[in-house]
């Protein structure tokens, strides 16, 4: 099939379509079928084959390492085997932000009401594997990473679930997360930041840059804003979870997983504030990142970053190996926010 113009596949039952995009794997689509409200972001900008962008003609995707990611991000994409931009010397080598898993073409198999997907990482010697099942109203994943170097590898590895309108809205659209420690990006994240850059806080209120606090319970109300904050999930808790909740549509919709398989959760918030290609001002999302690692930033930051919070911040692949998570998507009808989530 075809969605929004890009080769995809899809599984549906009576409540839920899961729709998954070949190029990059991104799960575009988590549509509940009664409202026709999907709540994962589609950028305004035409979307293309990562494979298909050519610098020369497609400047409408701006330029850098970001662009081939730009050019056909959609919903949740996974961000493997870095977690932020590349250093200088991969990026002229051509390894994208967010790592090769973004822009690689996947194998779809679907049967049913389940779907399996696979593709190797050429640059990262990694293969990944996805396998994603209907449950009524939850979406069920296990995902499979195979270290295929005969070396032990740190690696960062975060599902990068990002929400879009007409599920967020400016100042109605509510979170919850099962955070304990948290901290703002230490830089200039964006042109509209308003948090104090590498402030620590306790989940849900953020310092404001010239005083106050922000409760991040609601997404912001301003003309434009633009912030990243990281979550140190909650050591006591088996599972961590993040929810979200639309007044309007009167949905529901979260993740939740192992807290020892991603211990940390960040919230990306993009409002109307990046001026240059493809953004031009326009964007509206909210990126609940889940993984192991808490910032965007280089795999030699990531490295050289050691523990934060007395916690780690990559991931070791033993050499030969596969390591697997488990983790599902809920979207429901609810008319308020939940407390906490499960699958």
């Amino acid at each position: 099939m075809t969605y929004r113009g890009r080769r995809a596949a899809a599984i549906e039952n009576d409540a839920l379509r899961v729709t998954v995009l070949e190029e990059g794997g991104h799960i575009a689509e988590i549509l509940d079928r009664a409202s026709g409200v999907n709540p994962l972001w589609t950028p305004d900008w035409p979307s293309i084959e990562p494979s298909a962008y050519d610098p020369a003609r497609h400047s409408i995707y701006g330029g850098g390492a970001d662009a081939t990611l730009l050019a056909g991000i959609m919903g949740h994409n996974l961000c493997l085997d870095i977690f932020g931009g590349p250093s200088p010397d991969e990026a002229a080598a051509g390894l994208p932000a967010h790592g090769e898993a973004s822009v690689a073409r996947f194998a779809i198999d679907v049967r049913g009401a389940e779907l399996a997907m696979s593709s190797v990482l050429p640059s990262a010697q990694l293969r990944i594997e996805r396998r994603i099942a209907l449950d009524a109203r939850v979406v069920r994943i296990r995902e499979t990473v195979e270290n295929l170097a005969s070396a032990d590898r740190p690696v960062a590895w975060t599902e990068h679930v990002t929400m879009g309108p007409p599920f967020l809205e400016k100042g109605a659209t509510e979170f919850r997360i099962s955070a304990d420690r948290s901290v703002v990006f230490d830089g200039t994240f964006g042109p509209a930041d308003y948090l104090v850059p590498g402030a620590e806080f306790h989940w849900p209120h953020a310092p404001r840059a010239g005083g106050g606090t922000v409760d991040m319970r609601v997404y912001s109300p301003a003309p434009a804003s633009s912030a990243y904050t990281a979550h140190r999930l909650a050591a006591s808790r088996e599972h961590a979870f993040f929810i979200a909740f639309s007044p309007t549509a009167r949905l529901a919709f979260g993740y939740a997983w192992r807290r020892a398989d991603f211990p940390w959760l960040g919230i990306w918030e993009e409002n109307h504030a990046r001026p240059h290609a493809p953004w031009n001002g326009h964007a509206l999302t909210c990126g609940m990142e889940f993984g192991v690692s808490p910032m965007p930033e280089s795999r030699r930051q990531m490295i050289e970053r050691g523990p934060l919070f007395d916690t780690p911040t990559f991931r070791w692949l033993p050499a030969r190996r596969r390591v697997e998570v488990n983790y599902c998507a809920v979207l429901r009808p609810a008319r308020a926010i939940p407390e906490s989530i499960e699958c």
